[in-house]
């Protein structure tokens, strides 16, 4: 498996409008086992992703779908930066086969 873990930090006022936006057309994307947005608890303009995908190959593919790249080009101007991120090999937990 393939993890990444990471934060985007939105525009103040529009952290609702980018996880809206980062939510759409997720349950489509092929070789995804776990896609979660979260608000950041102490940042009220941070977003964490964190995800579970088979293997590294599929989520490469994912950006070139096109709801992933209008959700980019949507999300796009909402996004101020990003904050940390994190490559990880997914050993398994609740929702997911242990390896």
């Amino acid at each position: 498996m393939y993890g990444l873990i990471g934060k985007i930090n939105a525009i103040q006022g529009q952290r609702d409008v980018l996880i809206s936006i980062l939510m759409e057309g997720v349950q489509d994307l092929q070789g995804c086992l776990s896609y979660i947005v979260a608000r950041d608890r102490s940042d009220p303009n941070g977003i964490w992703i964190t995800e579970v995908w088979q293997d590294q190959a599929s989520h490469q593919a994912s950006l070139s779908l096109p709801s992933v790249q209008d959700a980019i080009a949507r999300g796009r101007s909402l996004i101020t930066g990003f904050g940390e991120r994190y490559e990880t090999n997914p050993a398994g937990g609740l929702g997911l086969i242990s390896i």
